[in-house]
């Protein structure tokens, strides 16, 4: 018999180009986050916990901030999320600041972060305090090179990992001081199924 080959790039993101409608999407089955949370709300935490984050060679990455609904209204990041393969880190910004160590992470270029539509964010975090952010990669970038329709987090989680993602609690207020369980699931799970779709990607680009 012979023994199947590996689908090349073209071939493995053939299905990945098709536009998925949303009823396609809310068939595929529900997927989440399952591993260890860490909520992050004082500085002195934030210290301890960075070197289990700076030792990770690739971090997912996402922010959430309370939503605003009026004209002119906005606020600042609520969240910072970070997850490596072994745990998600939640920062309660307005508890833990962006001290200089966890600035520094964000500004190591030997550190890849990873997110979808991440200027934003990173713009947003830089009225916190200020830093020079090095080694982030945009996966919605990606996507748009390899054609495909999809650029964010759940239409990518869809076409890519064939699962899909929650987005319930995207509305919710992200600056209470007491996040509830389904927020933090949530927060986790973004963070780390943006470092998965990355992952994918790579290995097919590695494949090509």
């Amino acid at each position: 018999m012979n023994k199947p080959t590996c689908p090349t790039l073209p071939e493995a993101t053939a299905a990945m180009r098709r536009r998925l409608s949303k009823d396609e999407i809310n068939a595929l089955p529900l997927e989440r986050w399952q591993g260890p949370i860490q909520l992050v709300n004082s500085p002195q935490q934030c210290r301890e916990v960075l070197p289990r984050l700076s030792s990770s060679s690739l971090l997912g990455f996402d922010t959430e901030t309370r939503p605003a609904f009026r004209k002119g209204q906005s606020y600042p990041p609520s969240l910072l999320q970070l997850a490596t393969a072994e745990e998600v880190f939640l920062f309660q910004l307005k508890k833990t600041g962006l001290p200089q160590e966890l600035s520094a992470l964000l500004s190591d270029h030997t550190v890849a972060k990873v997110g979808v539509a991440i200027a934003d964010d990173l713009e947003n975090l830089q009225k916190i305090e200020s830093f020079q952010h090095g080694g982030f990669t945009d996966i919605a970038r990606i996507s748009k090179r390899l054609g495909l329709h999809h650029h964010g987090l759940r239409g990518l989680a869809a076409a890519v990992l064939d699962f899909r993602i929650s987005k319930s609690a995207r509305t919710s207020n992200w600056a209470n001081d007491q996040l509830s369980q389904a927020q933090l699931q949530y927060a986790a799970t973004d963070a780390w199924v943006g470092r998965e779709i990355f992952i994918r990607l790579s290995e097919l680009q590695a494949a090509a």
